[in-house]
């Protein structure tokens, strides 16, 4: 098929693990290098973040820190504690006594945090100050993307940032396609993905048993699962709810995220998984799913953006609808309308940002999949006209990208604007 290499290298970029909501571990792995750039423990840091940071990263507890939020816990976490080379697992080995210098060093630590007027929705500028030296690195546009590291006149990186298309490294997923992703999904050797599907199947499934057997967040997982032990529907809902309570409290198991973030990995992975090991399916079978599941995730968040007043968890729930139809042997065609008719059903809701209630909209994320796959199973399908369907299933994401991307813009400033209130 065309592209085959592509969709591959696609599935290699977006699959990746990670330790934490990913825009606060963004911001320590910036710090980290910062850090170790300049050779010392700063006296003075400034950080300029763009609107969506501030709003994701607020909320949530930050790995390895002992239960604290936001941006100053996960400056002086990864400063103390990162590792670079890790990336976003870059808090995987924070130890006991860099917990407790980190608790130390909030306490007096001079760091000012400033909303940057930057064009890009997603950007972390950092400066760091010693009495001699001044270190200034910068992210745009996704999680590792460095494209500024200087100490004083000494740039290490320094990208020109004149054209937003043009800043990210990532191939290009515009070139992804419904029915060229379902063909792939079909055909493509699977020893050519094993490794990445294996990994985000043990890491998002451990996270989800975990938030199923403790006590984090809302207890979403758990509560669900009281409701209708037995009903697969709500098993599927339940784990992937519990996996999202676990890592946006503080759950130091990390997961294989897809377009930039954990939440989406989980909302794409876990419930397929469920599905296909109570229908028994094989495990080709599985590894099939999930690549529909994660393909149609990354294909409907290209138009929607790394960040964006829409949620996430709608394209990966909507994603993980179609492959469990195809679990049940659905048709192309069928797969196609679950697509349609989930964006349907679930395309209104908002993102405010990460924080327990995000495993709630994952929870109804998975609900509209799968009740899109129980309609079109019913032959009951939202046509050309309702609303924002269209006649193709491309039409209808190109919708949903436009909505969140260009309609929400407003959306995103008023939400940011009430969450600094708070």
């Amino acid at each position: 098929m065309r592209y085959e290499k592509e969709y591959t290298t696609i599935l290699n970029e977006e699959l990746k693990k990670a330790m934490g909501c990913t825009e606060p571990i963004a911001i320590s792995y910036l710090s980290c290098i910062a850090k170790d750039l300049l050779g010392q423990m700063p006296d003075k840091v400034e950080i300029f973040v763009s609107g969506n940071i501030l709003k994701n990263v607020k909320s949530v507890v930050v790995p390895n820190t002992g239960g604290l939020r936001g941006i100053k816990a996960a400056i002086a976490i990864g400063m103390i504690g990162g590792e670079a080379k890790s990336q976003l697992e870059c808090l995987c080995k924070v130890t006991e006594e860099s917990r407790k210098k980190c608790i130390e060093f909030l306490q007096t630590a001079n760091i000012q945090i400033h909303a940057s007027e930057s064009e890009f929705i997603f950007d972390i500028h950092i400066f760091m100050f010693s009495k001699q030296d001044v270190v200034e690195a910068r992210i745009v546009d996704h999680h590792t993307n460095l494209v500024l590291l200087r100490k004083n006149q000494d740039y290490r990186i320094k990208r020109q940032l004149n054209n937003v298309k043009k800043i990210s490294d990532l191939t290009n997923h515009k070139i992804l396609d419904v029915k060229d992703i379902i063909y792939y999904a079909k055909t493509i050797d699977i020893l050519h993905v094993q490794n990445i599907l294996d990994e985000q199947i043990n890491c998002n499934m451990k996270i989800a048993e975990e938030g199923m057997n403790h006590s984090y967040g809302a207890n979403i997982g758990s509560t669900l699962l009281k409701t209708s032990p037995n009903d697969i529907a709500v098993k599927a809902k339940a784990y992937a709810a519990a996996a999202s309570d676990a890592r946006m409290n503080g759950c130091e198991l990390p997961v294989v995220i897809n377009s930039g973030s954990g939440n989406q990995g989980i909302t794409c992975s876990v419930p397929v998984i469920v599905y296909a090991r109570e229908l028994k399916c094989t495990q080709e079978k599985l590894y099939r799913a999930l690549l529909l599941s994660n393909l149609f995730t990354i294909h409907i968040k290209t138009g929607i953006g790394r960040l964006s007043a829409f949620c996430g968890a709608v394209a990966a729930g909507c994603a993980a609808g179609a492959a469990i139809a195809y679990l049940y042997d659905a048709s192309d065609e069928d797969i196609a309308h679950t697509l349609v008719n989930s964006l349907a059903i679930v395309s209104g809701m908002i993102c405010d940002g990460a924080k327990a209630s995000c495993a709630a909209k994952i929870a109804s994320s998975v609900d509209a999949g799968i009740l899109g796959y129980q309609l079109c199973k019913e032959g009951n399908v939202f046509h050309s006209g309702d609303g924002i369907v269209t006649a193709s299933v491309e039409d209808t994401i190109r919708n949903i990208g436009a909505i969140a991307s260009l309609g929400m813009k407003e959306t995103d400033k008023e939400i940011i604007h009430l969450m600094l209130q708070s």
